[in-house]
């Protein structure tokens, strides 16, 4: 079938995007599913700063590709193999597709998927097909979704079904951003009820994390960023206290609230200062949780002596260690009784012809989650 879709021929292109057009809206063709592939009609997709790092080349990518990994949508084939999903059916992507074999699917952290891991690095679906193409050449796919397009042919194991009540455009930040923030305070960390928690980075995962700091039950929960209309969503959504990143005394004024320091950090943006920031406001037998993807050659300095006699712990988190058949449908059920109001990070709606323009409000920090809708 013939689709529009938005598809990144070049990674590193300057903004502002709106001119340079890293993302070029074309035409393309989509092969139908596959065995054990489906075929979904893609309804709202995300718009993360994942995305914007592929787009900026932060994020190595096999290109040319269709970016976006964030969505829902409504399935409209199955290929042989898929007994339980039916044509209509609603759906959350997740981007990681576990394949159930690896040593880490059987030791129960799909997000870790070996399989996955290396389709993504080739540009494939798991099944090692790609499924989109123009006339000349193959189009890979991002994360196995490439969800930045009308519809998309993904793994039957890349998608988790919600129900049909669930409005589909708060449905898609499930699929990374509250998985991601929600899943590591609840997972990764296992913040207990009284804890104190600081968040660095308020974008979709750092204020779901605040969020999933609330359902936890924290005491304190002190959001911190540069930006203080974000500062001031965070203080809306549950926070206790806002700090400015950019204030010397930040850590200070951290540790003056919590009598010496957090229980619990989570570093949100990627960004290497907030990451020295959040392991500088942990108290005493503390830990950090990264969530924040950085660029590759970041590396952080920790002082070994001084973490072994405060048995300060580092911790990495991806996708928030959800598993997301049993993760998706508790968090959208804390959705439902509004202990998670996602709609509140959504902050507008772009369309493909204006998805630059998305990317540009994005690296300007000026929103939170921008979706990508279709007519």
């Amino acid at each position: 079938m013939r689709m529009r879709a938005a598809v990144l021929y070049e990674q590193g292109i300057a903004p502002p995007y709106a001119v340079s057009k890293p993302l070029v809206v074309e035409d393309l063709e989509l092969d139908g599913p596959g065995p054990g592939e489906i075929l979904v009609k893609i309804v709202a997709a995300g718009l993360c700063h994942s995305d914007l790092s592929s787009i900026s080349g932060d994020r190595p990518r096999p290109i040319p590709l269709v970016p976006g990994h964030e969505a829902a949508g409504i399935v409209q084939e199955l290929g042989s193999g898929i007994e339980d999903l039916e044509v209509g059916d609603h759906v959350v992507m997740v981007f990681v597709a576990s394949c159930g074999h690896c040593p880490v699917c059987h030791g129960g952290r799909p997000n870790l998927c070996e399989a996955s891991w290396g389709a993504r690095s080739k540009g494939t679906l798991p099944s090692g097909a790609r499924r989109l193409r123009t006339k000349e050449r193959q189009i890979n796919h991002n994360s196995g979704l490439s969800v930045f397009a009308e519809y998309a042919v993904v793994s039957r194991q890349s998608v988790v079904r919600v129900a049909k009540d669930i409005p589909l455009h708060d449905a898609a930040v499930f699929g990374c951003a509250v998985i991601t923030g929600v899943g590591a305070v609840v997972n990764t960390a296992r913040v207990q009820l009284g804890a104190d928690v600081a968040v660095t980075g308020l974008g979709g995962v750092g204020l779901s994390a605040i969020l999933g700091a609330k359902v936890a039950g924290a005491a304190k929960i002190i959001a911190i960023d540069v930006s203080a209309e974000k500062l001031g969503l965070a203080r809306q959504l549950g926070a206790t206290h806002a700090l400015d990143a950019r204030d010397p005394k930040c850590a200070e004024a951290v540790k003056d609230l919590t009598l010496g320091g957090v229980d619990h950090a989570f570093e949100m943006s990627g960004a290497p200062p907030a990451v020295g920031l959040a392991y500088a406001i942990l108290k005493r037998g503390g830990k950090l949780t990264i969530a924040g993807l950085p660029h590759p050659s970041q590396t952080l300095a920790i002082p070994v002596a001084a973490m072994v006699s405060d048995e300060r712990v580092v911790a990495g988190s991806y996708m928030g260690s959800c598993v997301p058949e049993r993760d998706i449908p508790r968090f959208l059920e804390m959705y439902r009784l509004g202990r998670l109001p996602v709609d509140r990070l959504r902050t507008g709606t772009v369309s493909l012809d204006t998805i630059n323009e998305g990317f540009d409000r994005l690296a300007r920090a000026e929103t939170v989650r921008d979706i990508l809708v279709f007519p």
